[in-house]
């Protein structure tokens, strides 16, 4: 087994193993401690954990090949949609002690699961509130470098607009994971998605755009900036 360092992307590893397979990690923050029983690998007195492409879209998005992840030491995230914090997790690995993640989760029961992951990671801050609502945690978070949004909600394009132009920072940038079944069940993907990122146009600039299939049906991951 040897550990690489990804080709493009700052904090994030390849571990290989001895039949040759590559598989996503991030160092674990917080050493011993699993967030959704995922692998924890030790290298060279370095723990590392396994990032699960079906466990977590950004996972998936950079096996799609998303030309960045603009996501870096000491960054504050804006995470809109924080769930139990899978994905959370692996951005706190990524941008270390001296960056926050912002976790904003409306249903109580992901966030009790997600109390505990963030009460391992000082980096996360869980917050039980509407992404819908988006004056309602001006108190409690900064002028994001990223906001990364998984909310399945009707209006995600809405709700991306409305928060990067509260919480962004000017030179900020977007990722979007865009569930197409959550903003209209009759209309195929593909269509759904070439008309919420005429919306997103109108006001940000797409960098990139991946579909997730095979790891997450009907998703696409979206890069953004102002």
């Amino acid at each position: 087994m040897r550990v690489i360092e990804h080709e493009k992307f700052e904090n994030i590893h390849w571990i290989e193993f001895d039949e040759k397979k590559k598989k996503l990690a991030t160092v674990n923050l917080s050493p011993g401690n699993k967030v959704y029983d995922e692998k924890l690998v030790e290298f060279r007195g370095t723990e590392y954990r396994l990032w699960d492409p079906y466990r977590s879209k950004l996972a998936a998005a950079i096996l799609r090949g998303i030309k960045d992840v603009p996501i870096k030491e000491e960054f504050k995230i804006l995470y809109l949609g924080a769930a139990s914090g899978t994905t959370a997790s692996h951005i706190a690995d990524i941008i270390g002690a001296g960056g926050m993640v912002y976790c904003i989760e409306i249903s109580s029961r992901p966030l009790r699961d997600l109390l505990t992951v963030c009460e391992q990671r000082k980096n996360m801050s869980p917050i039980l509130a509407d992404a819908t609502e988006v004056e309602s945690y001006h108190a409690l978070v900064e002028q994001a470098d990223l906001i990364y949004q998984d909310v399945a909600h009707p209006e995600q394009t809405n709700i991306a607009l409305e928060n990067s132009k509260t919480y962004l920072k000017d030179d900020g940038k977007l990722l979007v994971a865009m569930k197409a079944r959550s903003i209209d069940v009759t209309k195929e993907p593909r269509e759904i998605f070439r008309g919420e990122m005429e919306k997103l146009e109108e006001e940000l600039e797409i960098l990139d755009s991946k579909l997730l299939d095979p790891y997450a049906k009907d998703h696409a991951m979206l890069l953004l900036q102002k």
